[in-house]
Parts: C-alpha cells; sequence; structure tokens
C-alpha cells in the first residue's frame, strides 16, 4: 500500500527521514561553530564583536548604511 488517505506513504517517510538526516548534520554543524567561537575567545577576541560582524557581513551595502544612519540617529537622539 503506497497510499493512504491520498498521501504518498513512501514520498512522506523519505521526506521526514532527510529532514531527520540534515537536522542531526545540523547539530554537528553548531557544535562545530560554537568551537569555533570558543577557540576565537580563548584566543583573545571577543565574541560578540565577531558575532556582530558576521551579521553585518551578511547584509548588504544598502541595508547596512540603513542600519548604520538609524544608530547614528537613535545615538544622538538619546545622547549616548
Amino acid at each position: 500500500m503506497n497510499e493512504v488517505g491520498g498521501i504518498d506513504v513512501q514520498r512522506l517517510q523519505s521526506l521526514i527521514e532527510r529532514i531527520e538526516r540534515l537536522e542531526e548534520e545540523k547539530q554537528g554543524i553548531a557544535s562545530d561553530i560554537r568551537d569555533v567561537y570558543a577557540e576565537a575567545k580563548s584566543a583573545g577576541y571577543d565574541t560578540k564583536t565577531i558575532r556582530a560582524v558576521i551579521k553585518l557581513r551578511k547584509l548588504n551595502n544598502a541595508d547596512k548604511d540603513e542600519q548604520d544612519t538609524l544608530l547614528e540617529t537613535y545615538r544622538n537622539a538619546l545622547n549616548v
């Protein structure tokens, strides 16, 4: 029986198994990332700043400029 209630059982099972494998890989990768942050911290780097740099590198130039402008505006408004 390949179909139950209009659902292709083999296809569903295949999708679920793929997701489970990817979730396991994701956990492994997350662990590797934590290890790299720990290494950076032990080498004297500030991990909060590293995270901020990584976040900024993901943005395009227009988004970076907008974020910089907003940050400067808020800092000026709050005299920070």
